[in-house]
């Protein structure tokens, strides 16, 4: 593979989505500023280098502090969603109408519990020519056990599935400006920006970091919504529960081309006992296979119904340049 000449100090935005984030927002505001100052001081990155801050239909006063800062500071800059639209397509929507603006985006969650230090280490890589620079979690000390255990297991499972994910890593990257070209051309609804990335190519690298606790408000994925989050990824990814379904389906045939043969032999030696046990197994146990089934098909058939729509991911009603 060719490799690609980047530019000595590019230049870099940050994009950060942000929903009811009035509580961390000043907190995040003044750290980043420290961090881009001091990159752009030592000519790691260019002093045309923005922070994009993305409000993602906020009903707090988000919006109101991204104007102040927007209006105090040449180095933020601000995109307002008409609504919510979820953490995903704030994230594309920011990064898409920046991509023309900049060399390469870095994006991250406004709590800043990704190592903002692990930028430096972003960018050196992009210098050297990778498209794609991946933050990774180092470890999960921070976590609880049964969040370590289900996030553990939300990789393997997205594995297992076929879905090609980077081993702790979330939505913190950096992605040249050719990349986002590329992402620009998948044009799906259903957004898993985890499991599309990887499937862009180019020279990649991954940069290693430990995961801070959140510093200010709550956090906005519960266990409901990463389950979620969970399953968008594998139904928009995979065809593989659907094949699993045949192949259950192909089982229980058998199973009950087996049962009926006994049941047959049965009844000609005179064996037979009349009973309800078995049948009341039997017609729950399939009734809820089918039930499972056509719920994991409606769901697929769910989304080509609205991928067919082609409707927009987002609206951007506001960009404060």
């Amino acid at each position: 593979m060719q490799s690609v000449q980047h530019p000595e100090s590019p230049v870099i935005y940050l994009v950060i989505p942000c929903y009811n984030e009035e509580d961390a927002l000043p907190v995040t505001a003044q750290k980043l500023t420290e961090k881009m100052n001091s990159l752009m001081q030592t000519g790691k990155i260019s002093k045309e280098s923005h922070i994009i801050l993305v409000n993602d239909g906020s009903k707090d006063r988000t919006w109101q502090i991204i104007e102040k800062l927007h209006n105090e500071n040449p180095l933020f800059s601000g995109v307002k969603l008409s609504r919510n639209c979820g953490h995903q397509s704030a994230l594309l929507a920011g990064m898409m109408t920046v991509r023309n603006e900049c060399d390469a985006i870095i994006s991250m969650d406004a709590d800043l519990q990704d190592d903002i230090n692990a930028i430096d280490a972003m960018v050196e890589k992009y210098c050297e020519g990778c498209e794609i620079v991946y933050g990774v979690r180092s470890q999960r000390e921070t976590d609880t056990a049964f969040k370590r255990g289900t996030a553990q297991g939300f990789y393997k499972l997205m594995n297992h599935m076929g879905v090609e994910l980077v081993y702790n890593h979330a939505d913190y990257r950096l992605m040249s400006r050719r990349a986002l070209e590329e992402l620009s051309e998948y044009e799906e609804v259903n957004l898993f920006l985890r499991g599309l990335v990887p499937m862009i190519g180019f020279k990649t690298a991954e940069v290693y970091y430990a995961r801070a606790p959140r510093m200010q408000g709550e956090s906005k994925y519960p266990l409901r919504k990463m389950l979620n989050f969970a399953f968008e990824g594998i139904t928009s990814l995979s065809v593989k529960p659907i094949r699993m379904i045949t192949g259950l389906g192909f089982a229980i045939f058998i199973v009950s081309i087996i049962m009926l043969i006994y049941i047959l032999i049965r009844h000609f030696t005179g064996h037979t006992v009349d009973g309800w046990s078995s049948t009341a197994v039997s017609v729950w146990a399939i009734g809820g296979l089918q039930m499972l089934s056509i719920g994991v098909v409606g769901e697929y058939i769910g989304k080509i119904y609205l991928e067919t729509k082609r409707r927009p991911r987002y609206h951007v009603e506001t960009y404060l340049k």
